[in-house]
């Protein structure tokens, strides 16, 4: 096996493990903590098939932790075009995320603010090209 792609798959599980942690500190399982991470990001509002499809996580997962979610009032779903839903964060759950999940957000702004926008810029690019090819070679199986 080709030293990088150890080195890779060493620092993916690093990552990962460590994104892990900061939500096990923060009260929540991993994927609670990507679905509030991600209503964050979009502002409290997303797609239900987008929250499966950006964090990697099964549909079944997901429809799971929504359920987990709504049950405690923390996010609410509204029909979006065609079979499409929506989930929405409460007001509760706004206030949830903003103690958990937004931490975290708050954590990755200040690492990407001590680097240069270049440096930011170059891992973006490289990340982004490493997921082209990674798709363009799924395509090929």
């Amino acid at each position: 096996m080709h030293s990088t792609i150890k080195r890779l798959n060493h620092l993916l599980g690093e990552i990962e493990g460590l994104y892990h942690d900061i939500s096990l500190k923060l009260g929540l399982c991993d994927s609670i903590s990507k679905i509030l991470y991600t209503l964050c990001i979009y502002e409290s509002r997303c797609p239900l098939s987008q929250l499966s499809r950006q964090n990697g996580l099964s549909k079944q997962t997901v429809h799971s932790a929504i359920r987990t979610l709504e049950e405690q009032g923390l996010v609410f779903s509204e029909p979006a075009g065609g079979r499409g839903k929506d989930i929405l964060l409460t007001e509760k759950g706004n206030a949830f995320a903003r103690q958990t999940a937004a931490r975290i957000i708050e954590m990755e702004n200040r690492i990407f603010e001590s680097w240069t926008p270049e440096e930011a810029q170059q891992y973006l690019h490289l990340t982004e090209k490493y997921l082209a090819a990674l798709q363009e070679e799924r395509k090929a199986l």
